[in-house]
């Protein structure tokens, strides 16, 4: 019974000692990234590139020119049945977490070790937003620990639907198509409320 007691004594200690040691780890590491971190104020005011537009004189579209098709849209334009087929696609936890997913996170860590491929994402939309409007496409471990305290900082910032606004005007759909709008028109030939 000595002996029990004193395995459990022992358990306890490495046990806290380790939860010690992980907590210093992170906050040591967003300490060092913190100053890193570009000012969230600007996603607020963020003016998405859109094609040159020729319209004829009754206000018919005539011709576009650019790289990129988009046209942006505000969060209440979205229809809700579109929303939710891109949170059961992308992020099924988008309103319940808070920027990262830890279980995702941990999911894509075990399969990248295991096989040595990224097979799948652990990315949140919040993560992508905080990818796609601030960092590069490159994949490293030290722009995967940016990326998460980017979404942690995000999330501080904006609210969920910012944030689901954000990324469904920059997500790129295929055929030059940046953000829903544009992919409606591309693939359906219709505006959003129709589909």
């Amino acid at each position: 019974m000595i002996l029990f007691g004193k395995i459990l004594k022992y358990s306890f200690i490495l046990l806290l000692l380790g939860a010690t040691l992980g907590v210093l780890l992170i906050g040591g590491t967003y300490l060092h990234f913190r100053s890193e971190l570009p000012s969230i104020d600007n996603l607020r005011q963020i003016q998405l590139q859109v094609p040159m537009r020729v319209f004829s004189a009754d206000d018919k579209l005539i011709a576009q020119y650019g790289e990129k098709r988009r046209d942006p849209v505000s969060y209440d334009e979205i229809p809700d049945d579109l929303i939710h087929a891109f949170l059961a696609a992308e992020d099924q936890n988008f309103f319940r977490h808070y920027g990262i997913d830890p279980a995702g996170l941990a999911r894509a860590a075990v399969t990248l070790v295991l096989t040595g491929k990224k097979r799948q994402g652990g990315s949140t939309i919040t993560m992508q937003v905080a990818r796609n409007y601030y960092l590069t496409r490159k994949r490293t471990f030290t722009r995967k620990i940016r990326e998460i305290f980017l979404a942690l900082h995000i999330e501080q910032e904006l609210s969920k639907k910012e944030i689901l606004e954000l990324y469904l005007n920059k997500i790129y759909l295929g055929h030059r198509s940046y953000g829903i709008k544009a992919a409606a028109q591309v693939y359906y030939g219709k505006s959003l409320d129709e589909l």
